[in-house]
């Protein structure tokens, strides 16, 4: 499995911008999909996840109601749209994937290489 995150840059607090990862290798039929952050000197922590297959969604509790992330079952994407953007929002971003019955498993086996989101004040 290959993972692949675009979509990072520079945005005003308040603004919004759109991460993409790409993936491949395999069917993703009862995967998990998820995007992670870690800022600087700090851990890298759960943002959101969706399940590939039925489409629900769980969100960090620092993201809900701003976050929304989902996916493109014909073109092996997953998004995660960023609105209303905080300084506190700076971070390198990653998505992950793992097979899993479960939305929230407690780790992943793949990963992508991160993109940087850097929210000015």
């Amino acid at each position: 499995v290959q993972l692949q995150a675009s979509g990072g840059g520079l945005v005003q607090a308040g603004g919004s911008l759109r991460l993409s990862c790409a993936a491949s290798g395999r069917p993703f039929a009862n995967y998990v999909m998820a995007w992670f952050r870690q800022a600087p000197g700090e851990e890298r922590e759960f943002v959101a996840a969706v399940a590939w297959s039925g489409g629900r969604t769980s969100y960090a509790d620092s993201v809900k109601g701003r976050f929304a992330i989902s996916r493109d079952k014909p073109n092996n994407k997953v998004y995660l749209q960023m609105n209303s953007l905080k300084p506190e929002d700076t971070a390198i971003y990653f998505c992950a994937a793992t097979w899993s019955r479960v939305l929230l498993p407690a780790s992943y086996d793949y990963w992508g290489q991160g993109t940087l989101v850097t929210v000015s004040s």
